[in-house]
């Protein structure tokens, strides 16, 4: 499965359902947003085609190229796109591709066994959505191109996007195969057309990590040195393990690693897994399902919880380790520490949605489960002393989920006779519409006074904080759940944490850490946004994360009708900053949020027409987990090398 090469791809295996039109009016349809998420989903896209190429068996290299006039370049050396004449629609099949909504060689399986890009959408719609598209196909000894553009349709007669402007025409000769895409984003489309190397930079480490033996390249020429890196692992999923766990200490040197084949009616699935037990108080699962990050799970990954949790509370029995009327653990015990790399290829995948974030095929579930117990169940057979360790550490993760709740239900006992920890620490704000109201966690006391005071009391709740609330990262759970200034920022928000979260519970629309703008304030930031990482996570996927950013200097000048004010928000903004106020500018640099007085921390930080808010996201998970566990985690070395190379951080 996965390894059967399929010979004979022609334009005659081209499938088109409809045209191509709707893309640019809602393109959140086809891409999520239009943000930098969609501009970077548009890279994917490119580069799922090529990669399906080499997962199939055809080619083993893929280079991405960010060039100087901020198009991207996206190169293969597989079969390339065909370029004959479609009998019925009179057009290259390279047209078809680029101009036509699901047209694909990916319908039938009779040219690629698994792919990601499955839909057939992605080449058109990044041509929908780019101001012009270059394609080049190396095929038949020739060299083919073709250029798209928004430009006038003769067939519509009208302005279209990704409009062919020429032929597919042969430009030259060649002796290798392959695709190579150059688009340019439509600013009118994107908010940002500005490539993060970071985030394709960790999109191809993890897919070399998943297809070893594979040569990936990443080129960035906006600078004046060209910035290469290249991509390869020997060992799949074992390196990308070791990538992960870098920062945290494993509890067994060798990871738990597993493959195989299931079928079910006419799908089939090729499943791998990894996974190594840390000491650490959370799990963390990456799953895929033909190279595509699977970032918000699905049906695979339940299947594998469900199996995984079955063959360990039988392993459980027949080791002795837990009787019949013993209280047992669950899968969540079980899991606590883990880290799991979970990849699988399936004939025919059912996604939710075109951004292919999650998994709807409900065989996936059934092979899955019965793959992860029949190899857990063989596992645990052969390695009955790690078996025991961890089964004990599930029962010790139980018997702390028993005493947790318990604490909850105290807690819970307390609000109700009026004994909130709420009372007298915050200042909550008047309105209850939950779509508008914010809450600001400022701090320090002094101000956590002075926000009280300038707030807008109608929609903003103020908590003061005392300082640096713990590093929950190397904090036990009990101790994290028994925070008092945690529990506060718990009630307020509503939601609860970690399996108890509820969305629909959040009593505000934004949640905002307010700290000063020097080391102290960042490692503040970083411990509010660790803890709700690790315990309410879903507040930083749905958006409703965000960070004030404080003035470091005021400049002004005393004129004859009053003072004169403008605020810098870095050392760039100053030198704009005192031009703007002129001749006879003075300056104060403020040395944190409580050197302000409630007017100005009002019209610099509150107020939603002056200030600036950074929101917080996550491109990928992946990487979110590895920085969380580099920055905060116990062990200093990966750290130390992290700061050192990143200085300015």
């Amino acid at each position: 499965m996965g390894k059967e090469i399929i010979k004979g791809y022609d334009v005659t295996d081209l499938t088109s359902l409809e045209k191509l039109e709707p893309v640019r009016v809602r393109p959140g349809m086809y891409i999520g947003s239009t943000g930098s998420k969609g501009l970077h989903h548009c890279v994917w896209e490119i580069l799922d085609n090529s990669i399906d190429e080499i997962s199939n068996g055809h080619g083993d290299r893929t280079t991405v190229i960010i060039n100087k006039d901020k198009s991207i370049t996206i190169i293969d050396n597989g079969r390339g796109i065909p370029t004959g004449i479609h009998p019925i629609k009179k057009k290259s099949g390279v047209e078809m591709v680029f101009t036509e909504l699901h047209t694909g060689g990916k319908f039938d399986n009779k040219n690629y066994k698994t792919s990601g890009g499955l839909h057939g959408v992605g080449a058109a719609v990044v041509n929908a959505l780019s101001k012009w598209l270059v394609v080049e196909i190396y095929q038949k000894g020739n060299l083919y191109k073709q250029r798209f553009e928004y430009s006038y349709d003769k067939e519509l007669k009208k302005d279209m996007p990704g409009t062919a402007v020429t032929g597919l025409d042969i430009v030259g000769t060649s002796k290798k195969t392959g695709t190579k895409v150059t688009f340019m984003p439509d600013k009118d489309i994107f908010s940002t057309i500005d490539f993060k190397f970071d985030i394709i930079d960790e999109r191809l480490q993890q897919l070399a990590f998943q297809n070893k033996g594979i040569h990936l390249e990443l080129v960035d020429k906006r600078k004046d040195e060209e910035v290469k890196k290249e991509y390869y692992s020997e060992r799949g999923l074992l390196d990308f393990i070791e990538y992960l766990n870098e920062s945290k200490t494993t509890l067994h040197p060798n990871p738990i690693i597993f493959d195989g084949e299931r079928s079910l009616e006419n799908v089939e699935m090729y499943g791998e897994v990894c996974i190594q037990f840390t000491d650490s108080t959370t799990e963390y699962i990456g799953s895929y399902v033909n190279n595509i990050p699977t970032t918000e799970a699905g049906t695979h990954e339940t299947g594998f919880k469900t199996g995984m949790t079955r063959s360990f509370k039988e392993g459980a029995k027949k080791l002795g380790l837990v009787k019949e009327k013993d209280k047992d653990f669950e899968g969540d015990d079980l899991r606590e520490g883990m880290t799991a790399i979970l990849r699988i290829k399936i004939t025919d995948p059912v996604f939710e949605g075109q951004t292919k974030t999650k998994l709807g095929s409900s065989e996936a579930y059934t092979m899955m489960n019965d793959l992860a117990y029949t190899k857990f169940s063989e596992w645990i057979e052969d390695n009955k002393e790690l078996a025991t360790s961890i089964i004990n550490n599930a029962l010790q993760a139980a018997q702390r989920r028993e005493k947790i709740k318990k604490i909850n239900d105290a807690e819970k006992k307390k609000i109700g006779k009026g004994t909130s920890p709420l009372a007298g620490r915050i200042a909550v704000c008047t309105l209850k519409d939950k779509t508008v109201n914010e809450f600001i966690v400022v701090e320090g006391e002094s101000a956590g006074g002075s926000a009280k005071q300038a707030r807008d009391r109608r929609f903003q709740t103020i908590m003061p904080s005392k300082g640096k609330i713990m590093n929950t990262e190397k904090q036990k759970l009990e101790n994290v759940l028994a925070s008092e200034e945690l529990k506060i920022f718990n009630t307020a928000v509503g939601t609860g944490t970690l399996d108890n979260y509820k969305e629909q519970d959040l009593k505000y629309d934004k949640i905002i850490i307010m700290s000063d703008a020097d080391v102290d304030g960042y490692h503040i930031r970083t411990l509010w946004m660790t803890y709700i990482y690790r315990y309410m996570r879903p507040l930083i996927a749905n958006g409703h994360l965000y960070l004030a950013r404080p003035p470091l200097y005021k400049v002004y000048k005393n004129t004859k009708s009053g003072e004169v004010a403008k605020y810098a928000y870095s050392d760039e903004d100053l030198e704009k900053v005192k031009k703007e106020i002129g001749k006879g500018a003075l300056m104060q640099r403020y040395k944190g949020l409580g050197e302000m007085n409630p007017e100005q921390l009002w019209q610099t930080t509150l107020n939603p027409e002056s200030r600036t808010l950074m929101q917080v996201t996550i491109e990928d998970a992946t990487k979110a987990e590895k920085m969380v566990s580099l920055l905060m985690g116990e062990i200093v070395e990966p750290r130390r090398k992290y700061m050192y190379k990143y200085g300015e951080f």
